[in-house]
C-alpha cells in the first residue's frame, strides 16, 4: 500500500523533531504536526526560559559576594519586564531555529491537533494524511489536584508570562519544578512559602541530597511547610488565602499560588481509541523499542512516563528511527541516566540512590562515601554554603553505583561523572584518578 509519509511525528518538541530530522537523513519522507510553537515543553515553558530566571536569580548572591571580595556594588533592583521579556525572546528566537531546522530537513510541518482514525490514518484540521509508521511524542501537562478554589492557581506554563513578580509566593509541591521555581522566587526577593506533603523535597533523589538540599534553601529564607496539604483555597481582596493542614496548620496569604504537584501524558484530542494502542497508568505503554501495541505506531517522550528528561526524549526518538529507518535496531538504555536540579546550589545525581543499592544489592555490600565542606569561594564570604558529595559503591565489585551532589555547578560536575559511571567504574579508578586542585570536583576522586 502507498502512503503519503514514511514516518508522520505527532508533536513538534524534542523528541519529535529529533525523531524527523534523524529519519529524513536516511532518506524517509516525514510529515510532523504541532499545534502549538515548535520546540516543545523544554524550549517553550520548561528548562529553557526556567534556566534563564536560574540565572537571573543568581545575580543577589553575587553581589553580595563581590562586596566580601573588595568590589563596590551601588543600589541594585529586577526590573521584572526587562526579565522575562528578554527570557520570551530567547523562546522566540529558538522556535525560529526548529523551524529553520525542520525546514532544511524538508519536513513537511502541519499547524494544528493530529487525530487518530485508524493506525495508518490522520486528521489534521481540514488534512487528511497517511503514513506507513507514526511516532506519538505529544509530551505531558501539569496537573492539578482536587482542592477547593485550585482554579485559582497558576501551572509552571504560566510562570514566564507573570505580569509582575508576586511578593508572596506559594507552591505547592516538592518535585523539581516547584522546588527551582520556588528557590527561583525566593532568591528574586519574594516571600516564598513551599507545601510538601513528605518530610523532605525532590521525592526519588538520594535522601542525604534531599535533607542538604532542603536545609541550606531554608536557611536561605525559603519557608517549608512539611508534612502538610493545603485544605482550600480562597481568592479574597488582599489576595489568596490558603487554609493548611498538617505539621503546619496555618492560614497563608498570597499573591500567587504555583501548582507543581505533578505532570501527566497529554493524550486527549489523539483519538487512541481508534487504533488498539494501549495504555497503562494514564501513560502510552511501549517496549524497549518504544514501539506500541500496534506495531506501525511508537511513542517517546513524557507521553510514556518512563524518563521524562529532555535528552531521553531525543535520544528515544533517534534511536527509534536509527531501529526503523537506519537498520541499527539501537535501543535508548534508561539506566545510569544523569540528571540536576537548577536551584541555588545545585542538586545533580546519576545511578543509583543510597535505598535502591541497599534494596537490590543487599546493605552489608553498599559502602557509602560522603564529604560535607564549605567550597572555598565561601571562606571570604559572610554567607555559607556547604557542599555535599556522595559516592554508593559495591563493596564485592569495587564498583561506583551511583554519585550525588549538592554544591555550585553540581550539573557540570555530574555530566563527567556520569561517564565513568556509565562506564561501570570502581572506587579505585575513581581513587587513582589525579585531582583538579582546588576545585569542588575534587573531592569525587579523594574522598576516603
Amino acid at each position: 500500500m502507498s502512503y503519503d509519509y514514511d514516518l508522520f511525528v505527532i508533536g513538534g518538541g524534542s523528541g519529535g523533531i529529533a525523531a524527523a530530522r534523524r529519519a529524513t537523513e536516511y532518506g524517509a519522507k516525514v510529515g510532523l504536526a504541532e499545534f502549538d510553537r515548535l520546540g516543545g515543553t523544554c524550549v517553550n515553558r520548561g528548562c529553557i526560559p526556567k534556566k534563564l530566571m536560574v540565572y537571573a536569580s543568581r545575580f543577589p548572591h553575587l553581589f553580595d559576594g563581590a562586596q566580601d571580595y573588595g568590589w563596590s556594588v551601588g543600589e541594585t533592583s529586577l526590573n521584572w519586564d526587562k526579565m522575562t521579556s528578554a527570557v520570551n525572546g530567547e523562546v522566540e528566537r529558538l522556535n525560529g531555529v526548529y523551524q529553520r531546522m525542520l525546514d532544511k530537513a524538508e519536513v513537511t510541518i502541519y499547524q494544528g491537533y493530529a487525530h487518530f482514525v485508524d493506525a495508518h490514518t490522520l486528521t489534521i484540521g481540514d488534512h487528511k494524511i497517511t503514513a506507513d509508521k507514526i511516532l506519538i511524542a505529544v509530551g505531558g501537562v501539569p496537573e492539578k489536584a482536587n482542592i477547593p478554589g485550585i482554579e485559582n492557581t497558576i501551572v509552571s506554563d504560566d510562570m514566564f508570562t507573570l505580569p509582575q513578580q508576586p511578593k508572596r509566593f506559594v507552591v505547592l509541591g516538592g518535585g523539581y519544578i516547584g522546588v527551582e521555581f520556588a528557590c527561583i522566587l525566593n532568591a528574586l526577593g519574594s516571600e516564598v512559602t513551599q507545601i510538601i506533603r513528605r518530610p523532605y523535597i525532590l521525592r526519588g533523589f538520594d535522601n542525604d541530597l534531599r535533607e542538604h538540599l532542603q536545609n541550606l534553601l531554608i536557611e536561605d529564607g525559603l519557608r517549608v511547610f512539611e508534612n502538610s496539604e493545603v485544605q482550600s483555597i480562597e481568592k479574597t481582596k488582599d489576595g489568596l488565602k490558603l487554609v493548611t493542614e498538617g505539621d503546619h496548620a496555618e492560614t497563608i496569604m498570597a499573591d500567587a499560588v504555583l501548582t507543581a504537584t505533578g505532570r501527566i501524558p497529554r493524550l486527549e484530542k489523539l483519538g487512541l481509541e481508534n487504533t488498539g494502542v494501549e495504555i497503562h497508568n494514564g501513560a502510552i505503554a511501549v517496549n524497549k523499542y518504544s514501539c506500541t501495541s500496534v506495531p506501525n505506531i511508537f511513542a517517546v517522550g513524557d507521553c510514556t512516563n518512563r524518563v521524562n528528561l529532555t535528552p531521553v526524549a531525543i535520544q528515544e526518538g533517534r534511536a527509534v528511527a536509527d531501529t526503523e529507518f537506519g537498520g541499527k535496531h539501537r535501543i535508548m538504555s534508561h539506566e545510569n541516566v544523569p540528571s540536576a536540579v537548577f536551584t541555588s546550589p545545585e542538586a545533580a545525581s546519576v545511578g543509583l540512590t543510597e535505598e535502591e543499592a541497599n534494596a537490590r544489592y543487599g546493605e552489608d555490600d553498599i559502602k557509602i562515601h560522603r564529604v560535607r565542606f564549605n567550597p572555598t569561594y565561601f571562606s571570604l564570604t559572610q554567607r555559607k554554603e556547604k557542599a555535599m558529595l556522595k559516592l554508593i559503591v559495591q563493596q564485592s565489585s569495587d564498583r561506583v553505583l551511583g554519585a550525588h551532589m549538592v554544591g555550585e555547578a553540581a550539573a557540570e560536575i555530574m555530566q563527567g561523572i556520569a561517564i565513568p559511571v556509565k562506564m561501570g567504574a570502581t572506587k579505585a579508578d575513581f581513587d587513582a584518578t589525579v585531582a583538579i586542585h582546588p576545585s569542588v570536583a575534587e573531592e569525587f576522586v579523594t574522598m576516603p
